[in-house]
């Protein structure tokens, strides 16, 4: 994905969330729940809900998760043949960004592994 987070690479519309949601895997790491689904197009989709936090708190937290995303550089997070659907817990609203990064790291091996 390089220095971009480009349409081509996020989840958009609500059945392919609910695609991943029905299929996947899921990864419990400790500030989200990474839903996994095989076969997809290694695009990635962010769920926050109510129970994190205001409008301010959930998009702040969508921030981070897309640019802990977008930093990999030439290697994207999510593998070709795979679609992710991160999901963030209520630790998620207080966490930074190297922390956020950190957390999507340790389990990057794991979602390819999936």
């Amino acid at each position: 994905m390089g220095n971009e987070f480009p349409r081509s690479g996020r989840l958009r519309k609500r059945r392919d969330f609910l695609a991943v949601q029905e299929v996947g895997v899921a990864i419990h790491t400790r500030h989200f729940i990474l839903l996994v689904k095989r076969d997809g197009a290694g695009r990635v989709g962010i769920t926050v809900s109510k129970k994190i936090g205001n409008s301010v708190i959930r998009n702040r937290v969508k921030r981070l998760v897309r640019e802990a995303v977008r930093q990999w550089g030439d290697t994207p997070w999510v593998p070709a043949g795979r679609d992710v659907v991160v999901v963030a817990k209520r630790s998620a609203a207080g966490a930074g960004l190297d922390e956020v990064a950190r957390d999507l790291g340790r389990y990057r091996a794991k979602v390819a592994a999936c």
